[in-house]
């Protein structure tokens, strides 16, 4: 056994610990090892810009539900990967090299798009390294990443075995439009932006009667592209209008005037006008009257042909000069602020439309149900994220569009023919960019004509890839085809065991990953999954360039270590809160580690007594490790429900209050010897007794802070403490009745120092005489020792007005005496 070198640097030292871990891949996942197998679908930390804080803490949260499966038994296969496709990175990547996508060509797009995502990987793939995430690989060629064209031939052969089983349609229906990504976009990517807006009260004349018919309405702009006007069958106001038309003012297009639930009579006059399309209210609508739409609005966000006096413009400027023409010829009649959210693109905060174009759509609606019987087969961490799920699937009306009018991501593998015009599919397994790609096939599977194809140039949503994940880490671990594992693990009742993640993307990852489970395999896609809450700033803001709050990991890393991080995310607040991010906080974890390290340090100058006989330990030393036993017990309630708050409160607790600060003080005295005031057989159960709880709080800690606990376990015991079993209360001896003096050794002790310091005196002064309450005899000869007392006394009668009597517990009478 080594004595640990006088100063630990984790900015040297983590980095040293790292490169032994892949020198000798402690973590490399060996599927014929013979223990159980735990698998942990990674999520593909998306690589269009740098990790803030809160990807950090999330993912090291994520590295110690691996880490302490790791030590219960299991054989943990957890890939490293990256997500490499949809809209974020086109985005970012217009935005950096100012350009637009469909402003050059589709391949030099692509390869632009390769320069962010190379780069904000590897700087990922940094950070994760400096918090020494124990993924079984971080060699590039084994980190699976979604745009492979392995991973992209997986995703297309799932969509072609559902479209040949009837799950996939086309369908040219209203959808979400963002006109700055050009492309659909489903319900769970659209965010609401509060703010106000005017509210319009503008006349319409009905054409049978000549009255004037008072409308309120947001959108003036949507005025053409009216359809029908509609008021509830329970208005009295209106039900003499049922059958009649109304006429648009300046516009002049006439339209029915028919009764329906969806207008509410407290809205507005009563009376609404719907239109194509602005919102999902008016596609119903549209749809259940069998209107044919006039569409105004084109994919780029302006007015189109259909109204040629404003074609060109914005909506917004459009907005405004109908409102203005309306106002010059009196057809306005009034006009309110009022609050409303806005729907937006979640990835670009554009305002979204409701546009009608032909697009792909995966069946959900008729799952709902046996998906709501899965959420009660799923274990959730901690249970009340379930409701955010429950909550979406109530909300679910729509099959999903799957289809993106994008460049970056998986290509739709479709042909249509030339003759017939039908899609036409080729078989699963290669990967297919018919963009770009002649098809592999000469005739169509429809006519049998083989005049030409025009190959399909959307991609699909980037779900689409994300939801096979669970499959994909399972069918090609180290990203190697092994058919033979993921049969083995597909023949439970569930795909994957873990699937950890955050809140935010429960409607969208958890949601269509369950759904594509069901619909391919007919199960749950996991036994469990870890939601996580957000990390904030210090006011609970959350960070972004915009508030100018982001905090950046690597900068926090090479102050205070990985270790620090990790464990302030898990100090911080119980799995599943929001956490707050401080500096402040941060920094005194960081000297909690030192404090650590420097326990590790005193207790490596001392033999391990390994050949101890627990029998004959003093009771001291019993009691120490009764109430490591206790802090073990808390710890793992915490680990066995992921939520690492408690084990890292409980073990710091410990480490800091009881054993550092008394149980160190009090056995000093002991474990040096050096008066001989102790026999051999104490000194050697206080060298046991030191050895024994840091290897119980190395072990126990070692998941939350990986690289402080295998560098001293590698200094002291000469292996790593990552191969080590975690550590049961079976481990550790207790005796229940030396626990309950915890409270009084620690009184007694904080109190004699106190004494001193308001003396004035050092705490290495020798007290004449003392007297201690009864309770604490059987620690009395280490007391006695740690406090330099030179004579205790059993009789506390035979002091003095002229001694110190100090209260310790007036209820229990618990007293001391002190004469210096």
């Amino acid at each position: 056994m080594n004595r640990l070198k006088k100063r630990y640097d984790p900015l040297k030292d983590e980095q040293l610990i790292f490169e032994l871990w892949q020198k000798e891949k402690t973590y490399a996942f060996n599927k014929n090892s013979g223990k159980p197998i735990y698998s942990v679908d990674t999520p593909p930390p998306y690589a269009n810009a740098p990790w803030h804080m809160g990807g950090a803490i999330h993912y090291s949260g994520i590295d110690m539900i691996a880490r302490y499966k790791r030590m219960t038994g299991h054989e943990v296969l957890f890939p490293m990967c990256l997500d490499r496709n949809g809209l974020p990175v086109e985005v970012q990547t217009e935005k950096e090299f100012k350009i637009s996508m469909h402003d050059i060509p589709r391949e030099e797009f692509l390869d632009k798009c390769r320069i962010i995502l190379d780069r904000v990987g590897d700087e990922i793939l940094n950070v994760c390294k400096f918090l020494g995430f124990s993924n079984y690989s971080f060699e590039w060629d084994e980190i699976y990443k979604t745009d492979h064209p392995q991973y992209r031939a997986l995703t297309q052969s799932t969509f072609i075995k559902l479209f040949r089983e009837g799950l996939v349609y086309e369908d040219d229906r209203p959808n979400n439009y963002c006109t700055r990504c050009k492309t659909t976009i489903a319900d769970n990517e659209i965010d609401y932006k509060p703010g106000t807006h005017i509210l319009y009260d503008i006349a319409f004349k009905v054409k049978e009667t000549g009255e004037e018919l008072i409308i309120a309405t947001s959108r003036p702009e949507l005025i053409p592209a009216i359809g029908v006007v509609i008021f509830n069958p329970k208005d009295e106001r209106y039900k003499h209008l049922e059958g009649k038309t109304a006429i648009a003012p300046y516009f002049n297009v006439e339209v029915p005037i028919r009764s329906h639930h969806y207008a509410k009579m407290d809205f507005g006059t009563g009376i609404l006008m719907v239109c194509a399309y602005g919102d999902i209210g008016d596609v119903q609508i549209f749809r259940e009257f069998q209107l044919e739409p006039r569409t105004v609005i084109d994919t780029d966000g302006k007015i189109n042909e259909n109204v040629p006096e404003f074609q060109g413009l914005k909506v917004k400027e459009a907005r405004k000069q109908i409102a203005d023409k309306l106002r010059e010829l009196g057809f306005i009649k009034s006009e309110t602020d009022v609050p409303h959210n806005f729907p937006i693109c979640s990835r670009c905060d554009n305002p979204v439309e409701f546009l009608a174009m032909p697009e792909y759509y995966l069946k959900q609606t008729d799952y709902i149900d046996t998906l709501r019987s899965y959420a009660d087969k799923l274990t959730f961490y901690p249970e009340f994220m379930k409701q955010i799920w429950l909550d979406w699937l109530d909300r679910v009306s729509i099959d999903w569009p799957i289809s993106r009018r994008r460049y970056y991501g998986t290509e739709i593998p479709i042909w249509y023919c030339k003759s017939c015009g039908k899609p036409c599919l080729p078989e699963p397994g290669p990967y297919y960019q018919p963009w770009k790609d002649d098809p592999p096939f000469d005739k169509c599977e429809h006519c049998g004509e083989s005049k030409g194809f025009i190959g399909d140039t959307r991609t699909f949503d980037t779900w689409m890839d994300s939801s096979i994940s669970e499959i994909y880490i399972q069918m090609y671990p180290y990203n190697k085809k092994d058919l033979e594992l993921f049969e083995k693990l597909n023949s439970r009742p569930y795909i994957c065991d873990m699937r950890p993640q955050g809140k935010d993307i429960v409607r969208t990852w958890l949601h269509y990953t369950m759904l594509r489970a069901l619909q391919l395999y007919n199960k749950p896609a996991f036994k469990e999954t870890w939601i996580s809450g957000h990390v904030v700033d210090n006011k609970g803001e959350k960070m972004s360039k915009s508030k100018g709050n982001i905090v950046k990991p690597e900068k926090m890393i090479a102050k205070y270590g990985g270790d620090a991080l990790r464990l302030f995310g898990a100090s911080e607040a119980s799995h599943g809160s929001d956490i707050r991010f401080s500096e402040q906080k941060l920094q005194g974890i960081a000297k909690f580690i030192n404090k650590f390290y420097n326990i590790a340090k005193f207790v490596s100058g001392f033999p391990s007594a390994e050949d101890m006989d627990e029998n004959s330990l003093t009771p001291t030393d019993v009691w120490i490790l009764s109430e490591l036993r206790l802090a073990i017990e808390d710890a793992l309630q915490g680990y066995e429900i992921f939520d690492f708050h408690k084990p890292a409160r409980a073990l710091r607790k410990f480490t800091w209050e009881l054993f550092a600060s008394n149980y160190l003080e009090i056995v000093k005295g002991r474990a040096y010897n050096r008066n001989n005031e102790f026999t051999e057989l104490e000194q050697k159960s206080a060298h046991y007794t030191l050895h024994k709880v840091l290897d119980i709080l190395l072990k126990a800690f070692a998941p939350i802070i990986p690289f402080v606990t295998d560098f001293i376990y590698r200094e002291l015991y000469e292996k790593t403490v990552h191969t080590e079993s975690m550590p049961q209360p079976d481990d550790v001896i207790r005796e229940s009745r030396f626990t309950e003096s915890t409270e009084l050794i620690l009184k007694l002790n904080s109190t004699i120092w106190k004494q001193k310091k308001d003396l004035g005196l050092s705490l290495k002064t020798p007290i004449k005489r003392a007297f201690i309450p009864q309770e604490l005899n059987d620690f009395s000869a280490d007391l006695k020792a740690m406090h330099s007392i030179e004579t205790l006394i059993n009789d506390s009668s035979s002091f003095g007005q002229n001694s110190k009597k100090i209260v310790l517990d007036e209820d229990k009478n618990q007293f001391i005496y002190l004469e210096f």
